[in-house]
């Protein structure tokens, strides 16, 4: 079959139609060919543009089929592209979605021509008669001679010139040869861009899950390798490059400037309004091949959950960047040298030095969990974890010595091992009631570091964006919590009322004619409750704020001998209300624009990524299990 470009029926076409008389169509027509020059000519206004237009709409309109599917053209007479690597991009898409194998035949500056490499087989068949003139006993031989016929797919697109844009002007859609599940226009590079979005979502898919369904989608083969190649590259395209990284970074600030100008001010005056001056601090390693570690900055809420206030990425879990941290953290609060402040943390060598430089007055406690992991070192019986837990419990001093001289008596070696570490800072009989809470372990950052997992082996600004989409989306999980709660007290502070009521009953006060009573209970439990200063000897009123078993039972006693002693939670501290809880999530975290509506940058300070050195052996991205939960597994 040959192909005419020359051909005129298609301008025939178009003035027909401006004919009512002379609406005639073209029913066997098998390619169309397209003048670009004489629709190039033709003005836009005119009412030969207006038909052309209306034209090429109806090619481009979906058609059904006699089976009743849907088609979509995916080339037509007229089309344009913007340039040739757009053009072939759709070649390959259209190869890969039929199963065929294009080829471009001719590719200048000018012109292109893909065709379908695919062939046709035809079997003709012959019959062979007698070779002699007697007549055959036996029946004629029918052989079969094949014949093989190039597909008639073919598309040509051309230009004028190299400024203008690529139109098709031949198009053949239909295919004669049979599909095939090796297409070769499958590349690792063609694939990566088909799976962009769904290795952004999901940097860690299995390579056997995309191979799935790439070949599912498209019923073509993929090997293992292809995959794998695409999947790094689609990677490399997602998250760029190391280094452009930080030259947005400078945009994504004035973005987060220009939509969440009182962010930081909104996060300190919530966590003003939960009344505790209590902030747990820890760091996460960055994963992937992005370096770097986190440090957070969490506090306590009225019902006891965390309350993200501030994050940073930096090089190392250094001095330097510890000091760094905690001095913007200190901005922000109003916090000085002498400020009376609560920190907690799990140790680290360079934390420790910076919040004694920086705050020598602040209290600084240790989590628990991991004074023991370093104690389980050497002594691996669970019997240690007990006694060490016990001492730390102990809320009086008299019942911590009496604790820590049993465990002595156990093994002195243990000990002297946890003497040489300030009870001040694990011992809850030696914490002071400042924070009102009784917290011995870092949980605050531990469930906050759970959260950012999938974060953490993305780029900077994307890891920024997990984070603040996460704490957007927590502020309204909690609030529809919060507009289910009926009581004058949060969740938390209510199951802990009603648990502590339950005990007062077993429990009988003694009046001393003043503000003091002398409360005894079950198991020589004996304590002295002093009403006038809102104080229990048992210490759990001051550290936690909730009236103990002691203190309920106290006013249970008033309240039989006729005293107007209120309602009970006016006697737990306005930090477990839930008016305050209320108040401390009021503040929002505003959403902001995409990336492309980000403005411009004009600092001439470069932002350059920190030194990294990569380990030797393969990158870790599992969290490194301590020595309990390896036993326990």
């Amino acid at each position: 079959m040959s192909i005419d470009t020359e051909a005129e029926f298609f301008e025939k076409r178009l003035r027909n139609s401006m004919e009512k008389d002379r609406n005639q169509e073209h029913e066997d027509m098998e390619l169309d060919v397209i003048d670009n020059d004489e629709w190039d000519s033709t003005d836009d206004d005119s009412e030969m543009g207006k038909k052309r237009r209306q034209v090429i709409k109806e090619l481009g309109k979906e058609k059904r089929c006699s089976l009743g599917e849907v088609h979509k053209p995916t080339f037509r007479i007229g089309q344009k592209y913007k340039s040739k690597k757009e053009l072939k991009d759709k070649i390959a898409h259209h190869a890969l979605e039929t199963r065929k194998n294009l080829f471009i035949k001719k590719n200048d500056k000018l012109r292109l021509r893909a065709t379908c490499k695919g062939k046709v087989v035809f079997n003709e068949g012959q019959v062979d008669g007698p070779t002699t003139g007697k007549k055959s006993k036996g029946k004629s031989k029918k052989t079969k001679t094949s014949t093989e016929l190039s597909c008639q797919w073919v598309l040509q697109a051309s230009r004028k010139s190299e400024e203008e844009s690529w139109c098709v002007k031949t198009y053949q859609p239909e295919h004669s040869c049979l599909n095939t599940r090796k297409v070769r226009t499958a590349t690792a590079n063609f694939i990566s861009k088909q799976i962009m979005d769904l290795v952004e979502s999901n940097p860690t898919v299995p390579i056997k899950a995309v191979q799935e369904l790439l070949q599912k989608r498209y019923q073509v083969s993929f090997s293992k390798d292809k995959v794998f190649r695409a999947i790094a590259d689609a990677k490399k395209h997602v998250m760029g490059d190391y280094t452009k990284q930080y030259d947005v970074l400078r945009d994504y600030i004035l973005e987060l400037q220009s939509t969440n100008p009182d962010t930081t001010v909104k996060l300190e005056l919530g966590f003003k309004a939960c009344l505790r001056d209590f902030i747990g601090l820890d760091g996460a390693f960055m994963k992937g091949s992005y370096p770097g570690q986190i440090l957070t900055a969490v506090g306590l809420d009225s019902n006891n959950g965390i309350y993200p206030l501030a994050y940073a990425i930096v090089e190392s879990e250094s001095t330097q960047s510890w000091k760094w941290f905690l001095e913007y953290l200190g901005d922000d609060l109003d916090l000085s040298q002498l400020s009376n402040f609560t920190f907690i943390s799990d140790r680290q060598k360079g934390l420790i030095p910076a919040i004694a430089q920086l705050f020598p007055v602040a209290e600084h406690r240790f989590c628990l969990r991991h004074i023991y992991e370093n104690m389980r070192k050497r002594w691996r019986t669970t019997e240690y974890k007990e006694k060490l837990w016990n001492c730390a419990k102990a809320t009086t001093v008299q019942e911590f010595n009496r604790l820590m001289k049993q465990f002595s008596e156990y093994d002195i070696e243990a000990y002297e091992w946890l003497k040489k570490i300030p009870t001040q800072h694990w011992a809850r009989s030696h914490f002071t009631g400042r924070p009102i809470t009784d917290m011995l372990l870092n949980n605050l950052c531990e469930v906050f570091n759970s959260k950012l997992i999938e974060g953490r082996d993305k780029p900077i600004i994307t890891c920024l964006e997990y984070i603040r989409e996460y704490m957007m989306k927590r502020i309204c999980n909690v609030i529809k919590v919060q507009q289910k709660c009926a009581g004058p007290l949060t969740p938390t502070a209510t199951k802990i009322m009603e648990t502590n009521t339950t005990n007062a009953s077993n429990y009988i006060a003694r009046w001393n004619s003043s503000d003091k009573y002398e409360v005894q209970g079950p198991w020589q439990d004996q304590h002295v409750v002093d009403m006038g200063q809102r104080v229990c000897s048992c210490r759990k009123w001051e550290l936690t704020g909730i009236p103990c078993r002691h203190v309920i039972a106290v006013l249970f006693d008033k309240a039989d001998n006729g005293e107007d002693v209120g309602e009970l939670y006016t006697y737990v501290h306005k930090v477990h209300w839930l008016e305050t809880w209320k108040e401390a999530y009021s503040y929002k975290v505003e959403p902001i624009k995409g990336r492309i509506m980000w403005p411009i940058s004009d600092c001439p300070i470069k932002i350059s990524p920190p030194p990294h050195r990569n380990q030797p052996g393969r990158p870790k991205k599992k969290r490194q299990r301590s020595m309990e939960e390896k036993s326990q597994s």
